[in-house]
């Protein structure tokens, strides 16, 4: 049975470098194969991992939609994107990912979106773990994108304005009564003092808080030089901290 990681925040607050060191976690422990999903819209799980991607779901809609890409002889439109999709799937030595990528049309990516839930369903049976990085706010929610997860991990950073962004997330969560095994506010960029602070709005949104990323000059570097971030030193203070918070969920 798959476990599946989810990881939920407002843009900035540090979500796909939670989820890429969650990734290099479960590989130091042998937790593996992993599906890796990016359903962010603004996708950079690959880069954040140090993978190459050629085409994302989004890509492959679009071409299909704007006639970019004839349909095979004997293949209805829906086998074609599934077939495509397959293809797109970036297979590692230990993880392999797929990418949601940008909007279809006007801004919508509902189609993209529910075949993107219909592969996946199928997909993870083949991976004893699943991690998916979802997109900035709530939508991925709403549309149910994430849904029956073990663990799902809200990120804020130390801003009251985002503490109250990751409880939006759980009023949502509980009001469309998504299937969510256990749910936990993580911290990012902030110290015990500035979460002692904030106590009081972190307490409002009734959400667990199970840990803090202190800033970490390492992450700003290897970001600043675009190197991967699952590549951090052993001793950097992220990676301590993302270790820690994982034990603490029982997760490693």
């Amino acid at each position: 049975m798959t476990v599946e990681i989810a990881v939920a925040g407002k843009g900035g607050v540090g979500k796909t470098t939670f989820t890429s060191l969650v990734i290099r976690e479960l590989l130091k422990v042998g937790k593996k194969p992993i599906l890796a999903v990016d359903a962010d819209a603004n996708a950079n799980l690959n880069e954040a991992l140090g993978m190459e991607v050629e085409m994302s779901i989004a890509d492959i809609v679009a071409r299909i939609a704007n006639n970019l890409e004839p349909l095979p002889a004997g293949m209805t439109k829906d086998q074609y994107v599934e077939y495509k999709i397959n293809q797109s799937l970036i297979e590692g030595d230990d993880v392999d990912l797929l990418v949601m990528g940008g909007p279809e049309g006007q801004g919508c990516y509902c189609y993209a979106n529910n075949l993107l839930r219909q592969f996946i369903a199928d997909l993870k049976k083949n991976y004893p773990y699943m991690v998916m990085d979802n997109e900035a706010g709530m939508e991925h929610l709403s549309r149910r994108t994430t849904q029956n997860v073990d663990f799902l991990f809200v990120v804020s950073d130390a801003s009251a304005r985002s503490i109250r962004s990751a409880g939006r997330i759980k009023e949502l969560v509980d009001s469309i009564k998504l299937d969510i095994g256990k749910m936990y506010l993580i911290v990012t960029k902030g110290s015990p003092s500035d979460v002692e602070a904030l106590k009081e709005e972190i307490d409002k949104t009734g959400l667990e808080l199970i840990g803090i990323i202190p800033p970490d000059q390492n992450v700003f570097q290897y970001d600043l030089q675009s190197k991967p971030i699952y590549d951090l030193p052993e001793n950097s203070p992220a990676v301590e901290a993302v270790r820690d918070i994982l034990k603490k969920a029982g997760i490693l």
